[in-house]
């Protein structure tokens, strides 16, 4: 099996935009499952690098080829891409190798006509990255930070005048890190058995890191294949950011609460409420497809949790039977996903400017309606995943104007080495800055 190839048909079929790149290389390591841990862990390293660092890919293609990147053929394009990431960030393979490897797949796929091309545009490369002219950081500060962290020069901009420049770069280099998996230990789960817990997988080669925010929350790295980890079947823990966490943190959960969660997929916050619960109360977890629900349903029914119901429901729809039903609401809208950028790269290359404000018409028509689910004098914790004043700042003074909410001290609720980052009772968590995804929450009270 040429696992070059493979590579490139993954990078054209996402060249086509219709699929997410976790989503698919995800399924074709799962079609190609037979093959050994390093050959999947090539797929993987390549394609999600040609994602990650296309803009710096292109910009070095630009400077060595005659045809710029915009005009190259596709599958030209998609070869030279992946081939040029391995030049510049895989040492350990052989420049011989990927010259060669790259022109034989150029042959094989009919393109036998530009195999000298193809040849001549990545040995001028491996002879010449060493002394690649990037843009000056002094006089283009954008389009360096553009081009070194490989981020559209819109979005740069974006960063860079909402949290300035020292942020925005440590935002940009976090993008570009390995990522770690959350964890959230059941919190009933006594401390002897998370201790025989975490020593099994670091006893299986994982890495684990316990969380300074939380004391509850876990990060691992080398955990490949979650599924099959000790713990995982018997719902000793769930897969979740701790960002996420901090959200059911600031919502003050007490026992006998009802809880209702409106865009609730995949049902990290709702469970994580639940045994805030502690088996009182409820849990109300809605979202608006069979697929979301399920998902949903899925890990309720791993994690044995009880005092939880899902319904399908479209959080913009009016639903008769949750009018003042809630003591806490949770709100976590759809968003345009910036604070996960290190997790999902394909969002960075997706968002317009123009998205930003259609996703925010979307966040205040779902909030108008389901604050009408919230008791007189109950809560409501609205939070999305993304750093953009409009969808969180703005947003939240909306709130306050004209639904009739008054926005309340959210600080005590969260642990106290974040406390000092709390402005104006919300929370801007920004990746780099802090040890999480971005993420914003604020927290209201009816009136």
């Amino acid at each position: 099996m040429n696992l070059r190839e493979i590579v490139l048909d993954i990078l054209l079929e996402l060249s086509r935009g219709d699929e997410y790149s976790n989503i698919l290389i995800s399924a074709v390591l799962d079609k190609y499952d037979y093959l050994d841990g390093r050959e999947k862990a090539f797929i993987k390293r390549v394609s999600e690098g040609c994602i990650e660092r296309r803009i710096q890919i292109d910009y070095v293609l630009d400077l060595y080829s005659k045809t710029p990147v915009r005009k190259m053929k596709p599958l030209i394009r998609e070869l030279l891409r992946m081939s040029t990431y391995q030049l510049l960030f895989m040492e350990h393979i052989p420049d011989a190798a990927v010259c060669n490897e790259a022109v034989k797949l150029a042959k094989k796929r009919k393109f036998q006509a530009l195999q000298g091309y193809v040849n001549g545009v990545l040995r001028n490369i491996a002879r010449g990255r060493e002394q690649i002219v990037y843009p000056d950081r002094n006089t283009s500060c954008k389009e360096y930070l553009s081009v070194r962290y490989s981020m559209p020069l819109w979005l740069v901009e974006h960063f860079m005048n909402s949290y300035g420049e020292d942020s925005c770069e440590k935002i940009l280099q976090s993008y570009l890190e390995r990522r770690s998996v959350g964890i959230r230990l059941r919190e009933t789960l006594p401390a002897e058995e998370r201790k025989r817990l975490i020593d099994t997988w670091e006893q299986a080669g994982i890495r684990v890191r316990k969380h300074p925010y939380l004391p509850y929350a876990v990060e691992l790295e080398g955990a490949e294949g979650i599924r099959r980890m000790k713990g995982y079947a018997e719902g000793h823990f769930a897969v979740q950011d701790v960002s996420s966490m901090l959200v059911v943190e600031a919502a003050g959960i007490m026992p006998g609460d009802t809880v209702v969660d409106v865009c609730a997929a995949p049902g990290g916050k709702a469970l994580h409420a639940a045994d805030k619960l502690a088996g009182t109360g409820q849990v109300i977890a809605c979202d608006v497809t069979d697929y979301k629900t399920a998902r949903i349903v899925e890990n309720q029914t791993r994690l044995g949790v009880q005092n939880m119901s899902v319904r399908i429901q479209d959080a913009r729809i009016p639903e008769s039977s949750l009018v003042e039903k809630a003591d806490v609401l949770l709100v976590d809208v759809p968003c345009s996903g910036l604070g996960v950028i290190g997790r999902k790269q394909d969002i960075k290359y997706r968002v317009i400017p123009q998205s930003l404000r259609e996703i925010n018409c979307l966040q205040r028509e779902i909030v108008t309606n389901v604050v009408k689910y919230v008791k007189p004098g109950g809560i409501m914790l609205y939070s999305t995943c993304t750093m953009n004043p409009l969808e969180n700042e703005e947003t939240a003074a909306w709130i306050c104007e004209e639904l009739d909410m008054e926005k309340i001290d959210i600080a005590q609720t969260l642990p106290e080495v974040l406390r000092p980052d709390v402005k104006e009772n919300a929370l801007q968590l920004l990746p780099g800055v802090h040890e999480t995804d971005g993420f914003y929450m604020a927290k209201f009270r009816k009136r």
